[in-house]
């Protein structure tokens, strides 16, 4: 068991969410950072979905009640708990988080999972509908963790170059035309681009909303109701926009000016509120290629 005697600000059980239930209005949800979810798995012997805890700007104090193997991938601590590799608990070893310094979240996989049960196919903590996860909800002190006994690996340090070119989070977010792209003039469309914006501190899970000068639609009519991709950026009447996030609603009536690609979405589940974020057009064809060779890398780094 684990012991919880410090929650942390918001720590969570995720996976990699559950598919096949947005048309029951529940979107997959899952790790905002899948990449450093999938890293901490393989740091510490799992395979690549078990439930792990997803930790959230502060971190959590945890006393494991027996011997275990963690490993912690995402942003760094304040504690200098090593990252991208395993770790070696001691049973009644007391382990504090601390503040996470260069990213909004960090994972902490134990070898063996963490054995919640599942729901709708996933272990993951869906907030909204407050299913999944340790009870439907994010930990509090005094909880009690089980660890799971699947071991399907030997725990292993990361190489550098591995970490390195999956949790690269300098420069712009890529970005596709988006459904009602054309809703938008060439003017508002580079000013779009070219502005940088600030995350909100009321950003979550569900939204990262952004401030700067605000953009609007040259179309006045309302757009019916539809269904909402992850990672789409929707422009609300404030013009301030909104990147749907990972407990995203799935259908919405706002126009989306563009959609953050696949490879990239990992980068926007590290974006902390105050951090600046620049958007950048690219082809589809760009954006599949990209998510082909992040999944290539991570494909390799569990063979």
């Amino acid at each position: 068991m684990i012991h919880v005697i410090k929650p942390g600000l918001l720590t969570t059980v995720q996976d990699m969410g559950r598919r096949g239930f947005t048309h029951l209005g529940l979107s997959p949800g899952g790790a905002a950072d899948s990449v450093a979810f999938r890293l901490a798995n393989l740091a510490s012997g799992n395979d690549a979905n078990a439930p792990a805890l997803e930790i959230t700007l502060l971190g959590p104090t945890l006393e494991f009640e027996v011997e275990a193997t963690i490993a912690i991938c995402g942003s760094r601590t304040s504690t200098s708990v090593p990252i991208n590799e395993p770790i070696r608990v001691a049973a009644g070893e007391r382990l504090i988080i601390g503040s996470l310094l260069d990213g909004a979240r960090a994972y902490l996989a134990v070898r063996g999972g963490i054995a919640v049960p599942e729901v709708m196919g996933s272990c993951s903590t869906f907030l909204p509908a407050k299913i999944g996860g340790f009870q439907g909800r994010a930990l509090q002190t005094g909880d009690r963790l089980p660890i799971g006994t699947r071991t399907p690996r030997e725990a292993c340090k990361l190489s550098s170059a591995t970490a390195v070119l999956l949790q690269q989070r300098e420069g712009n977010i890529l970005v596709t035309r988006s459904l009602q792209s054309d809703w938008f003039d060439k003017k508002i469309i580079r000013q779009f681009h070219e502005q940088p914006f600030t995350v909100m501190g009321q950003s979550n899970r569900s939204g990262l909303r952004l401030s700067g000068q605000p953009i609007a639609a040259n179309r006045s009519d309302e757009l019916v109701t539809e269904g909402i991709p992850l990672g789409a950026i929707q422009v609300p009447p404030d013009g301030l926009p909104i990147i749907l996030f990972v407990d995203q609603q799935t259908t919405g009536g706002y126009p989306k000016i563009a959609n953050v690609i696949a490879a990239h979405l990992p980068r926007v589940g590290q974006l902390r509120p105050s951090d600046e974020v620049r958007f950048e057009l690219t082809s589809i064809a760009e954006a599949v290629e990209r998510l082909r060779n992040q999944e290539d890398v991570l494909r390799e780094a569990f063979a």
